[in-house]
């Protein structure tokens, strides 16, 4: 099974330039702790997270209002190809610690790539709950 086969098609984006606050509900509105950022010629920059927005702005005692994405995203985001092999991208998944992957054709953004995505496929119900595992293990264990 191929990557396009599960991914989520048209994802939501931010562009590099938007004021953090205005991701930050953008996910607070989407229920969704990551989204992909790109530039102003629609090519991936990057991933902004939750953990991004909450480390690097405010704890950093920054303006989320005045803070540009660009100025605290996760940079050089690990990707798929929508032809590439599910179980690469999951083996890939898991060696990176990442639940998400955006899915990109040369430089344009296609999809998205989670573990939820691949759970719902029948086949690959063990290798999802291994990747997450995997993902998991440093957060579970003492």
């Amino acid at each position: 099974m191929r990557v396009q086969d599960v991914m989520a098609r048209n994802p939501i984006t931010v562009e590099v330039t938007e004021p953090v606050s205005c991701a930050a509900r953008l996910m607070r509105e989407r229920n969704i702790g990551s989204i992909p950022a790109l530039d102003a010629k629609g090519r991936l920059r990057g991933m902004l997270t939750d953990r991004d927005i909450v480390l690097r702005c405010v704890a950093a005692g920054r303006d989320p209002a005045k803070v540009e994405i660009e100025q605290i995203m996760s940079a050089g985001a690990v990707t798929a190809a929508p032809g590439e092999d599910v179980t690469a991208a999951l083996a890939r998944m898991k060696s990176e610690q990442v639940r998400r992957l955006p899915v990109v054709e040369g430089e344009t953004l296609v999809g998205i790539l989670s573990l939820a995505d691949v759970a719902r496929t029948q086949r690959f119900d063990m290798e999802a709950a291994q990747a997450l595992s995997g993902i998991t293990a440093n957060v579970c264990r003492k």
